[in-house]
């Protein structure tokens, strides 16, 4: 398909009454093709109108050109037209004058029976045949849209705009007409771009849906390619693989855009107290037990103890909330993955490097690989028979969850696969999915099984629908499991902030690996606040034989919150993890990997926080990686170490372009 309609750089201003200005559109590129069909999706504000007048000339741009078939559009024109939700009929002409009106005028210089022919034809298009003498005020809301569209096509348009133009009807009449609609945009290859708040209905109708971030100032927040066939069957398309990723898709969008309008609305200023250029902060989380030395610090006062008063804990319900929020600057720190810091650094969210400084490790271990309990009935209790059987079904599609691609979860999994000779990428299928959707996929039978932290690996025995065949004490004992993230810029504007944040989480790691604690902080991550879950689900002990619902017991996957070696962060695990990235074409191994990990640990704000907790004993070092194949990591040649790994991708090496803020020493 060639370039149809271009948008290149568009700004809109409107000027408000009473003076002042407000920037409603800034910086909107789009390429649309002859005959597609593009949804504009947003939150009510963000300029999806606005846009649609600019395409059809009804508005000028401030800045930037809208162009048709290379020509640019500076006014109305009979070749694009316009239908909008509130019908714009004339209620003195029937339905034939309504549709002849439009004929009459554009095609002024065919004969009146080619134009009546024409009228004729469309009036059939839409199926008004039984009410062409009826007066607009005779008809349903979806017969007078119906005249709407057959007087916008018979004039026979390049380009079809549309303005909810479904969004009064009831569900019956906009699925009717919806189906009318893809069946006259095929049949004659319509160009269209429609502006609708309906999600299904974007997946329906769409080649592409085009998704606006909230206002003022609107962009493009991403664009998806929908690639379900035609002709599509409305009763039929929900049917088709991609269906659900691409509403859940436009779903995570559209919320994440309210949370970050809600997040700006209760944004304050900076405010500076207790010698720390920040006492106010906005800290995402993920609901996990790993979140514990948060809801810690929160729920026995650390924050305040060191400065911070005005703490609030965000919420995410996944790793990909908390990559938006620090990226869009509307957190100030997460609790991250482990390998989440190097992996935004490198470049791995939208190929654009993101600087990140970790400066404190807050849990290890806490993972499990849980399968379904029809493998546990089929005799797999290992890897090794987990090979046998994917062998013995090849036929077979086999999905497991994981939460992020740099997540220990995506990590250890993928090498407790290849360790046992299951190529992650080939023998099955690995799927991101929220952490808290885990047990409910796996009781539908949409996976088979998941690596994730707990409590969801316990809750899937407990519940008898599935089983933990590993848990990361057996494939790499003391991992880091999660990590304080803040971006590289805030570290270097809020120094004294950042030294009081670990401060305050250090000594919160110290309070949760305290035996005695152990009911308390259970009470408070089972709360609603929190996990929102049953306190049997959350355990926190050494790790013992816990009764399941299935025939043998299991060891939970036990976290280790605070010691010696535990909390400081290590270049070397970072380093490991990044080879593992590269190994799966997560992101390219990074030639200067050793200005990186300068650049990721800061290892000063750890040295600092801990010696004024009075924590100058602990110790630092931790043993050599270790994990259950045996296999060596030699960080002095991590090239090495990566070719000599038998089930890998085609590593690729990169420099990685950093901004010239200088290194903090370390």
């Amino acid at each position: 398909m060639s370039l149809f309609v271009s948008i290149d750089n568009i700004e809109k201003v409107f000027t408000l009454t009473g003076g002042g200005e407000y920037l409603a559109l800034k910086g909107i590129n789009l390429e649309i093709k002859k005959g597609e069909f593009v949804s504009l999706v947003g939150h009510s504000g963000c300029g999806k109108s606005t846009l649609l007048n600019m395409i059809a000339g009804l508005d000028l741009p401030s800045e930037g050109v809208v162009t048709l078939e290379g020509q640019r559009i500076q006014k109305p024109g009979p070749e694009r037209m316009v239908i909008f939700q509130s019908y714009c009929l004339l209620p003195w002409l029937t339905v034939r004058q309504n549709i002849a009106l439009a004929v009459d005028e554009v095609m002024a210089s065919f004969s009146p029976e080619e134009r009546n022919q024409i009228v004729e034809e469309h009036i059939d298009l839409v199926s008004l045949r039984h009410a062409v003498d009826k007066f607009p005020n005779q008809l349903s809301g979806g017969m007078r849209q119906r005249v709407a569209i057959a007087r916008a096509l018979s004039i026979r348009p390049k380009l079809l705009l549309l303005d909810e133009p479904f969004g009064a009807l009831d569900a019956l009449t906009r699925g009717n007409l919806q189906e009318q609609l893809m069946q006259i945009c095929d049949r004659y290859q319509i160009t269209g771009i429609m502006v609708t708040h309906d999600v299904d209905e974007a997946v329906l109708l769409s080649d592409k849906i085009v998704m606006l971030t909230n206002g003022p100032g609107s962009k493009i927040g991403g664009i998806l390619e929908v690639d379900i066939p035609r002709p599509r069957q409305r009763m039929e398309v929900v049917n088709h693989p991609s269906y659900y990723s691409l509403r859940s898709e436009v779903i995570y969008f559209l919320n994440q855009q309210k949370r970050i309008k809600k997040l700006r609305a209760q944004k304050q200023g900076i405010v500076s107290r207790h010698g720390l250029e920040k006492v106010n902060l906005e800290i995402g989380y993920v609901p996990l037990t790993a979140c514990a030395p948060l809801a810690i610090a929160q729920e026995k006062g650390f924050f305040t103890k060191h400065g911070l008063d005005e703490v609030n804990l965000v919420r995410e319900t996944s790793w990909r909330g908390i990559v938006d929020g620090i990226a869009g600057g509307y957190i100030d720190a997460a609790q991250m993955p482990a390998g989440m810091p190097t992996w935004l650094t490198v470049g791995g969210y939208q190929e654009q490097p993101l600087p990140i400084v970790s400066a404190l490790t807050m849990t290890r271990n806490g993972n499990g690989v849980t399968l379904a309990k029809k493998f546990y009935e089929q005799g797999v209790h290992d890897g090794h028979q987990l090979k046998r059987m994917l062998l013995e079904s090849i036929d077979e599609r086999h999905t497991f969850g994981m939460v992020h691609s740099s997540s220990m979860h995506n990590i250890l999994l993928r090498y407790w696969l290849a360790a046992e000779g299951i190529d992650p990428d080939h023998d099955v299928h690995l799927q991101t999915i929220p952490p808290a959707q885990m047990v409910a996929d796996l009781k539908a039978g949409t996976i088979d099984g998941y690596c994730v932290g707990e409590p969801w690996n316990l809750r899937a025995a407990m519940e008898g629908v599935g089983f933990t065949v590993a848990t990361d004490l057996e494939v790499w004992n003391g991992h880091p499991g999660k990590v304080l993230g803040v971006r590289e810029d805030w570290a270097n504007a809020y120094p004294n902030t950042h030294i009081a944040l670990v401060k305050a989480l250090l000594e919160a790691c110290q309070y949760c690996a305290n035996p005695a604690n152990q009911e308390e902080i259970r009470t408070i991550l089972a709360s609603r606040k929190y996990l929102s879950t049953n306190i049997e689900y959350i355990q926190l002990g050494e790790p013992e034989a816990y009764s399941c619902s299935l025939e043998k017991s299991v060891e939970y996957a036990h976290h280790r919150f605070f010691g010696d070696g535990m909390n400081r962060p290590s270049r070397t695990e970072h380093l490991w993890m990044i080879t593992q990235m590269a190994r799966w074409g997560e992101i390219p191994f990074p030639r200067n990997w050793v200005e990186i990990l300068e650049r990721v640990c800061r290892v000063s704000v750890f040295s600092t926080a801990a010696r004024e907790l009075g924590l100058s004993d602990l110790k630092y070092r931790r043993e050599a990686i270790k994990l259950f194949d045996g296999i060596p990591f030699d960080a002095e040649d991590p090239i090495g170490y990566l070719n000599h790994l038998e089930i890998k991708r085609n590593v690729t090496m990169a420099e990685v372009a950093l901004n010239n803020r200088p290194l903090v020493a370390a």
